[in-house]
């Protein structure tokens, strides 16, 4: 068993409540449930999709000990000696008062995996963890870690915020020789100590503040993903704090601190020399020479935060050993997803983008850098952000701003201090039609050479299900505008670079 884990048998009939009925609650509850525990799964909801996903899970385990409690998420059931939170689950909720007051111990779903991980059927070691989080890029960094790992051979997944719960992986039959980890920072409040053979931040910006109550709390539990590393803590050399959780975490001996760079690196850095990506932390002679791993424009898109995510990825995989020549081929085959600095249209010379998965303004401030001179559609839910170092950073490259959503006006002010000069729209409507009369006014202002660019920095819930309904009623809207001159159409693209 590795360092941490717990033998099946010690789950028989403990008692076990699971906060949240969602992915990460169900992929719990069922597991757990199939190791014979007694499990109770309590959700504040009582509506269609919560009954349909209670029954489906009562389907799922018919032999198992399961309850599912829907209406009353605050009550801790009786005799409750452990609660596996699902991430989104704030601290302040009235169950998690209830356990402490009872002595209960809260744990979140990727401490339970660490716990449940187990060599695979054919007795293949339990896979290797290497994990990554920040504010912004998690999901491409992820995506472009297991592609690198798969151009070498391995046997991987990308798992954990990124979609499949690491819990179903980590209990699967398959055998896995390393797993590509995103780790939210709700994820990680509830993880004491993430123990992974090697992991990354890429960056942090003071985001769901709401949720952890100040910047200080999120950053700290962005913190602990280092907690227990083996091998490598990759960290933002271009941050000038970059370093300070590394030296902070309590590490496994002989674990190095590794920075990514957009600049030339020092010896223990990844960074960029004439367009290449190269490395001086893993190489036979680091201190004198730089290997080549990939040229720049072998990441896509090229801007230049997506550039500094295949320099953290490339070190997570060299820390585990594959070949240079993996790194760029797993660059080569990676391909972005939707609603990331994707171009959706180029039509009568002007540049139509999405980056609807900008939901903060560090997200959003790195798309605004990678364009010039740009339209820019923006607003939704601040959750606690601020706009005015963003306002004024890309106030020199703004054409005109449209703005729309709920708390649009804190963009406005700032715009009014930092922006004075730049047309702005302000549209009062809130319905999810908004958003093609966001394209009208984009193409109405817009001017051949120009970039119309959704960069929200906000969430989408005051309109939209999720960022990505946000980012194709965008799309849609752009490809329903009148047809553009015939030389100009629209055309499908990876965004700059």
């Amino acid at each position: 068993m590795p360092p941490g884990a717990e033998p099946d048998e010690a789950w028989v009939g403990r008692r076990v409540t699971v906060a949240g009925l969602g992915v990460t609650g169900e992929s719990a509850a069922r597991v757990l449930a199939g190791l014979g525990a007694r499990v109770v799964v309590v959700d504040g909801g009582d509506g269609e999709r919560q009954r349909a996903r209670a029954e489906a899970l009562r389907a799922a385990v018919p032999d198992g000990d399961l309850t599912v409690r829907l209406g009353d998420g605050a009550t801790l059931p009786d005799g409750t000696g452990l609660v596996v939170t699902s991430p989104g689950w704030p601290p302040s909720a009235p169950l998690f008062a209830a356990a402490a007051g009872a002595g209960v111990p809260v744990i979140g779903d990727i401490e339970l995996a660490r716990r449940l991980r187990r060599p695979a059927a054919d007795g293949t070691p339990p896979a290797e963890w290497l994990a990554i989080t920040g504010t912004n890029g998690k999901t491409t960094t992820v995506r472009m870690l297991a592609a690198m790992l798969e151009a070498a051979g391995l046997r991987t997944a990308a798992v954990g915020n990124v979609g499949t719960p690491l819990l179903d992986v980590v209990r699967s039959a398959e055998p896995y020789d390393v797993l590509a980890l995103e780790l939210s920072s709700y994820q990680l409040h509830w993880s004491p100590k993430i123990a992974a053979h090697s992991a990354a931040i890429l960056n942090i910006a003071p985001d769901h503040l709401d949720w952890h109550g100040g910047p200080e709390a999120y950053a700290a539990a962005k913190a602990r993903i280092y907690e227990g590393n083996r091998v490598a803590c990759v960290y933002n050399a271009d941050t000038p704090d970059g370093e300070v959780p590394v030296r902070e975490a309590e590490v496994e001996e002989g674990c190095r601190a590794i920075g990514f760079t957009l600049g030339v690196p020092a010896p223990s850095q990844l960074g960029v020399v004439d367009d290449l990506l190269v490395d001086r932390a893993f190489g036979p002679d680091r201190r004198r020479a730089a290997r080549e791993l990939a040229a720049v424009s072998d990441v896509r898109p090229a801007a230049p935060h997506n550039v500094a995510n295949a320099l953290a990825a490339a070190a997570l995989a060299l820390a585990h050993g594959v070949e240079p020549r993996a790194v760029r081929d797993g660059l080569r085959a990676f391909r972005p997803d939707a609603h990331r600095i994707s171009t959706v249209a180029r039509r009568a010379g002007v540049e139509w983008v999405d980056d609807s998965k900008a939901t903060n303004p560090h997200a959003a401030a790195a798309s605004l850098a990678a364009y010039d001179p740009i339209v820019w559609i923006a607003g939704g839910l601040a959750k606690g952000a601020t706009f005015d170092d963003l306002v004024r950073d890309a106030a020199p490259r703004l054409r005109a701003v449209i703005l729309l959503g709920a708390e649009r006006a804190l963009i406005a002010e700032a715009l009014r201090r930092h922006a004075p000069d730049v047309p702005v729209v302000d549209l009062e409507r809130t319905d999810t039609g908004a958003m093609a009369e966001a394209v009208r006014e984009a193409d109405r202002l817009a001017r051949p050479g120009d970039t119309v660019l959704l960069a929200p920095a906000c969430a989408s819930m005051d309109m939209f299900t999720h960022y990505m309904e946000r980012g194709d009623a965008f799309a849609g809207a752009v490809r329903a505008l009148p047809a553009a001159d015939p030389d100009t159409g629209a055309a499908g693209g990876d965004g700059p670079g």
